[in-house]
């Protein structure tokens, strides 16, 4: 979970995750409908920031529409913070029965072919439980992670992300890790949220995004583009509550066929039309504060 989150539950968060995760499924989302109603409708947590961020995405779309879909955002919201924690007692059996990988050959391809991937994803349905996914490829799997400012958190975090194998890497030691790492005889998959902003005095790049002008990550090309790395698009879905497929496009096996930065827009593209197909499951909605100079994206945390 991103910080954000969790600062909501710090004051009772060690029991809080500790119970959560004993519980079945059915009572958790029991205690996630009445976490809803709370956020959304006692605290209105965040909702004011949800409702602009929607309509600056969304400018044509129905005010009624916009709601539905802002109601929606919340409910994912807190089925995402408990199925979080409930992931830290879960067998790996169960999850990898929940969070469903289709389409693996086009990893499997791209590791017969002895290349590193770049896996892109976005904050989008439930990325906590991708983790799962080095059961279901020879690539090492290596995530890049933002620090937490929470030390207990951080940790925490990592520990969690971790359990199944992932080497976490954090975003400021990523050039470095990936450098150490290119030398050694594996082959290795890297997993990117770039979906989030860089700070405006570091962008090396700005792109249109959900109709706003905004500064675009491109580490992911720059790394790809300088070790010669396939990339790929993740695609996240739920298909019901506890219960999620992820599928994978190749964004391209030969990153240095691009010009500057058109790797990049190509993945933006992708992740605009992903939230446009479902936006209430787009969890940076809540993350931003509201800005009238701003587009959507230059006012999310800055992330990988």
């Amino acid at each position: 979970m991103e910080e954000a989150h969790i600062g909501i539950l710090k004051p009772i968060a060690y029991p809080f995750i500790w119970l959560i995760s004993r519980l079945n499924f059915s009572t958790i989302y029991l205690i996630s409908d009445f976490l809803y109603y709370l956020l959304y409708y006692v605290f209105s947590y965040r909702k004011s920031v949800v409702r602009e961020n929607l309509k600056l995405a969304f400018p044509k779309m129905p005010k009624k529409e916009r709601l539905e879909i802002e109601k929606n955002n919340f409910r994912n919201l807190t089925d995402i913070f408990l199925e979080t924690f409930k992931s830290i007692n879960m067998k790996e059996e169960e999850l990898s029965k929940r969070f469903i990988f289709k389409n693996t050959e086009v990893l499997e391809k791209i590791y017969n072919k002895n290349q590193n991937v770049i896996v892109m994803c976005s904050h989008y349905c439930s990325w906590e439980w991708v983790f799962v996914v080095e059961k279901i490829t020879k690539f090492k799997i290596n995530a890049i992670y933002k620090e937490l400012s929470n030390k207990y958190f951080d940790k925490w975090t990592k520990k969690r992300r971790s359990q199944y194998g992932a080497n976490m890497i954090k975003t400021k030691d990523t050039f470095r890790e990936i450098s150490k790492l290119s030398k050694l005889d594996e082959l290795n998959f890297y997993g990117f949220a770039s979906d989030q902003s860089p700070k405006k005095s570091k962008a090396l790049y700005w792109g249109n995004f959900l109709n706003n002008y905004v500064p675009i990550h491109t580490g992911a090309e720059f790394i790809a583009k300088k070790y010669n790395m396939a990339t790929v698009f993740m695609d996240v879905q739920k298909i019901k509550r506890g219960y999620y497929e992820a599928s994978f496009s190749v964004i391209s096996e030969y990153p240095n066929n691009f010009k500057n930065f058109e790797l990049t827009e190509k993945y933006i593209k992708i992740v605009e039309s992903q939230i446009r197909n479902k936006p209430e499951y787009y969890t940076c909605l809540l993350y931003t504060s509201p800005s009238p100079r701003d587009g959507l994206l230059s006012r999310m945390p800055s992330s990988a």
